[in-house]
C-alpha cells in the first residue's frame, strides 16, 4: 500500500515508518519538528539525540535497502495537507500528527491555544484530504485511553448501548479527559465519528495506553534508528521517568496515593497493532475503535516493577510519594475491554523484569547526559 505517516518524527511515528517501509509498504513520513521544538523551548530534550527525518531515512536506506520518502510541512496548513493527498493519493493513513503531551497542554493560554488549534486544524485537514482526493482512503488515527476518564463502570471498546426509559440506542462511549490534550482527542473522535456517518468515510480511532520500549526489529539494526526518549515531566511517560530516576539516585516519584491506573502497551506491539489494523481496514462507513493495551496496572505497580528490576542491577532504587500536580483521581476503578485486536491476532510483549533491565541498560550508556532538572513536576494542572 501507498501509506502516509503523520507525525513520523514522533517517538510512534519513525518507528511506524520503518517498520512498514520493511514489509514492502510505499511509505511517505511527513512532519514538521513540532515536538523537537516544543522540548527546546520548554528544556524537555531527550536523553540522547535523533537525528532528523532526512537523515534517519538515509540511514534505514543504507542499512536495509527500504525507502522512505520524507514531506516537510505543517498539516495544520490545509494547503500542505490537502496537497498531499491530491499528490500521494494513499490507500492508508496513519495518523500521530498532535502535540502529544498533557501537561504541555496545561501549562499555560498560549499551550492551551496551541494543541487545542493544532490537533483539531490537522485532523479536519486530513478528513478533508481524505474526502477530495482518497476517499477510499483508510484513516487510522492515533487516539488515547485517556479519553475515557476513570468511570466507576466497565470501560467498552469506543461504544456503548443506552437503554433509556425503555428504548435502547448505540452510542460513542461517554468521554470525560483529564487535560486539554486528552479532551482535542475526544474531539477528534466526534469529528470523525460525524464524517464517517455523513460521507462513508472509512476509520479506525485507536485508543492506545502509555507506549514504553526502545527495541524495533528496524531500530536494532543501527542505534541511530531508535525512537527518542523523553523523560522529563512534559514529554516523558511515567514509564522512562521511573527508569531515568532509578539510574541517577532519585527516588520514584509517584504521584499522590499511586492508585492511578492505566493500561499499558510494548513499542513492539503499537507496530503490531497499526499493521494488524492496515491489513484489516475499517469498512466504508464505519468508525471502529479499538483499545489499544495489552496489560493494566497502577502507579504504585509500576513503581515496584522498576524497583525490582533496578535492585537486580544494583541500583538500590527507592520510591516516594509526592504531591500529585495534575487534578485526577488518585485511587479509583480501572476495568477496560481490549479484545479487538487480540481477535485480529496481536501478540503481546510483556512487560517482564527483563525489559526494564533492558531498558535501564540503555539509560546507563546515557547517565551522564540525565539532567535531574527536568524529571520533577514544572507543570501543575491547578
Amino acid at each position: 500500500m501507498r501509506m502516509l505517516i503523520l507525525g513520523a518524527d514522533g517517538y510512534l511515528g519513525w518507528p511506524t515508518a520503518m517498520d512498514l517501509a520493511a514489509k514492502g509498504h510505499e511509505v511517505i513520513a511527513v512532519d514538521n519538528y513540532l515536538r523537537r521544538n516544543i522540548a527546546k523551548d520548554t528544556d524537555s530534550l531527550p536523553l540522547f539525540e535523533n537525528p532528523d527525518l532526512k537523515e534517519r531515512a538515509g540511514i534505514f536506506k543504507a542499512v536495509s535497502g527500504k525507502d522512505i520518502k520524507v514531506e516537510i510541512g505543517d498539516l495544520a496548513d490545509a494547503d500542505f495537507a490537502l496537497g498531499l493527498f491530491e499528490k500521494y493519493k494513499p490507500d492508508a493513513v496513519v495518523h500521530y500528527a498532535e502535540q502529544p503531551s498533557a501537561p504541555y497542554s496545561m501549562r499555560g493560554f498560549d499551550e492551551a491555544r496551541m494543541t487545542l488549534n493544532n490537533n483539531l486544524n490537522v485532523t479536519f485537514n486530513v478528513i478533508w484530504g481524505a474526502l477530495q482526493h482518497a476517499p477510499e482512503c483508510h484513516i487510522i488515527k492515533l487516539g488515547t485511553m485517556g479519553e475515557y476518564g476513570t468511570p466507576n463502570i466497565d470501560i467498552e471498546e469506543g461504544w456503548l448501548e443506552i437503554e433509556h426509559k425503555g428504548r435502547k440506542d448505540k452510542f460513542l462511549y461517554p468521554r470525560q479527559a483529564g487535560s486539554l490534550y486528552h479532551t482535542t482527542k475526544v474531539l477528534d473522535t466526534d469529528l470523525m465519528w460525524f464524517y464517517v456517518r455523513t460521507y462513508g468515510l472509512r476509520m479506525t480511532d485507536l485508543m492506545q495506553g502509555p507506549v514504553y520500549g526502545l527495541q524495533t526489529a528496524e531500530a536494532d539494526m543501527d542505534e541511530r534508528l531508535g525512537p527518542n526518549f523523553h523523560y522529563d515531566d512534559i514529554f516523558g511517560t511515567a514509564v522512562n521517568r521511573f527508569l531515568v530516576q532509578a539510574v541517577a539516585g532519585v527516588p520514584l516519584t509517584v504521584y499522590g496515593k499511586g492508585g492511578q491506573t492505566r493500561g499499558y502497551l510494548n513499542l513492539k506491539d503499537t507496530l503490531q497493532c497499526i499493521d494488524l489494523a492496515a491489513k484489516n481496514p475499517a469498512a466504508k462507513g464505519e468508525l471502529r475503535i479499538l483499545n489499544q493495551f495489552t496489560e493494566q496496572f497502577s502507579v504504585n505497580e509500576l513503581a515496584e516493577r522498576v524497583q525490582k528490576a533496578g535492585n537486580r542491577m544494583g541500583l538500590n532504587v527507592q520510591i516516594k510519594s509526592i504531591d500529585n500536580p495534575r487534578k485526577e483521581m488518585e485511587d479509583h476503578y480501572y476495568n477496560a475491554a481490549h479484545s479487538g485486536l487480540m481477535e485480529l491476532g496481536l501478540k503481546p510483549h510483556y512487560m517482564t523484569e527483563d525489559v526494564l533491565v533492558a531498558m535501564l541498560e540503555r539509560i546507563v550508556e546515557h547517565k551522564d547526559a540525565i539532567s535531574k532538572d527536568r524529571i520533577m513536576p514544572r507543570v501543575r494542572w491547578k
